[in-house]
């Protein structure tokens, strides 16, 4: 049976066609990829709503903890919005939701929590997943808290600066956290078991990257170091002529600011409480550029989120003995000297993790220590938790006196006392005289002081503490936290 239409009514069908495809298209109305649903709205910081919208339209935002707002879209459509801050108590975990509406159009966000919102970004020892760490099975199962919400950030590189990524925010559940970064989960974890706020996690990095990915371009060109050792180079190179995809390779996440740009550079506008970052692996080789491009990093950050010096609390490189099987070696420790010197910066301080390294694995399996300790420095330093101890000893001075070597450590970083953590010696002390070779040395613990000799050295002139690419440490303070490698001398570094 055939069914015929008429000119008059296929006419008429076309045009409702077109008219529906017409206002399907107007709808133009969208939120920054960064604001969804299930998010941490940070307290006690204005709350940016940013977004797309017809240019020239009026935008209202309406957040059920606020009188609404109402802003226009400009010329390229953009809007953004100011909602005022407001502060949770403790225990508070009332779901809240924000509308946004422009003319017949409407967007809305649910199940919103309003609490601490910390980034978590760097390589792979911040991406290494949950389903990955030591007694995985057990560690996920009890990741069930809702009042903790995560945000993975999908893998992206750009040329220029740009506004989309991938991701959503979820609760956290053993589902969700499979995939998340570890480090930033314990890290979490202890955040919101210890303020009793909700806390929200956002991950936004990729194994394998440098540090000077995540710089702008611009702020390494006005660097004569930053640009002669990473940005020069790779501009006059064949590679900064590539057209620019989103695919990973290991040589594309060492390239200068495309990271920033596609990663960093989305979420300028989110309200946020600081920064915990893991990574140096891929620059190990470097010295004072590395120094360098972190203080850059960090002030660039800043610059862009301009919510003023927030805290940054990153990660030492743990013991890793890069194939080769030679406990002399010592590259990696002058690169955490480089690390330690980052902590200089306002507002920064670093973790240790020599004593749960795997000498043999890059990719340690014990995040949770790591995680911990990143918690603490945040309940001491931002928290204002004064009496939460998040130093290890780290080194004040020595004393040499004929063949022996006192080692004082800072007070404060010192606690309680010093201990090992296996009940054994304090292991990776090593000695040397005039003729600059360092010997195995064996270390007492005499209060809260080290006593160093070496029957190799009748005059020891200086003394150095896990020194070398891969000692797995056990000397610690009262509340297990690993000492600070260190070197009394200012000896230049010897190539192997």
């Amino acid at each position: 049976m055939r069914v015929y239409i008429s000119t008059k009514k296929l006419l008429a069908i076309t045009l409702l066609s077109v008219s529906s495809l017409s206002y399907a298209q107007k709808k133009v109305l969208k939120l920054a990829d960064p604001l969804t649903s299930n998010m941490v709205v940070q307290q006690n910081q204005p709350f940016t709503v940013w977004g797309t919208a017809t240019a020239g339209k009026e935008v209202k935002i309406v957040a059920d903890w606020a009188s609404p707002i109402a802003v226009y879209a400009d010329k390229e459509g953009k809007f953004k919005g100011i909602v005022p801050a407001i502060n949770t108590k403790k225990g508070d975990y009332t779901k809240h939701s924000l509308l946004i509406y422009s003319g017949k159009e409407k967007a809305q966000l649910t199940n919103l929590l309003i609490g601490e919102l910390w980034i978590c970004s760097g390589q792979s020892n911040m991406q290494f997943g949950m389903k990955e760490v030591a007694n995985a099975a057990a560690e996920i199962a009890a990741a069930n808290n809702p009042n903790i919400r995560l945000f993975n950030t999908g893998l992206n590189f750009s040329n220029t600066p740009i506004d989309n990524v991938t991701g959503k925010w979820v609760a956290c559940t053993p589902e969700t956290v499979k995939e998340f970064s570890a480090v930033g989960y314990y890290f979490g974890a202890m955040l919101q078991r210890e303020l009793d706020v909700p806390i929200g996690l956002l991950f936004t990095g990729i194994g394998a990257s440098a540090a000077q990915a995540y710089v702008p371009k611009e702020v390494l060109a006005d660097d004569p170091l930053l640009n002669s050792t990473y940005l020069d180079p790779y501009l006059k190179s064949e590679k900064s002529k590539e057209i620019i995809t989103g695919g990973f390779s290991f040589e594309k996440v060492m390239r200068p600011y495309l990271l920033y740009n596609a990663m960093i550079h989305p979420f300028r506008n989110l309200s946020i409480k600081g920064v915990v970052w893991y990574q140096g692996e891929a620059n190990h080789k470097e010295r004072e550029a590395y120094t360098q491009i972190m203080y850059a990093m960090i002030g660039a950050w800043r610059n862009a989120f301009a919510q003023g010096n927030f805290p940054f609390y990153y990660v030492q490189i743990a013991p890793y003995y890069h194939d080769v099987e030679d406990p002399a070696l010592n590259e990696d420790a002058f690169f955490r000297e480089a690390q330690e010197k980052v902590s200089r910066f306002a507002n920064t301080e670093m973790v240790v993790t020599m004593d749960v390294g795997e000498a043999k694995d890059l990719h340690p399996k014990n995040k949770k220590p790591i995680g911990l300790r990143l918690a603490k420095t945040a309940l001491n330093r931002t928290y204002g938790r004064l009496t939460e101890q998040y130093k290890g000893p780290q080194f004040d001075y020595a004393t040499f006196e004929g063949d022996r070597v006192t080692v004082n450590f800072i007070t404060e970083s010192v606690g309680e006392g010093l201990q090992t953590n296996d009940g054994q010696a304090p292991r990776y002390f090593e000695v040397a005289g005039k003729d600059q070779v360092f010997y195995a040395a064996t270390a007492v613990i005499v209060g809260c002081k080290i006593v160093i000799s070496s029957p190799k050295v009748k005059q020891p002139l200086a003394v150095r503490y896990a020194f070398t690419n891969y000692p797995v440490t056990n000397l610690e303070n009262m509340h297990s936290i690993p000492a600070v490698p260190f070197r009394s001398d200012n000896w230049k570094e010897i190539e192997k």
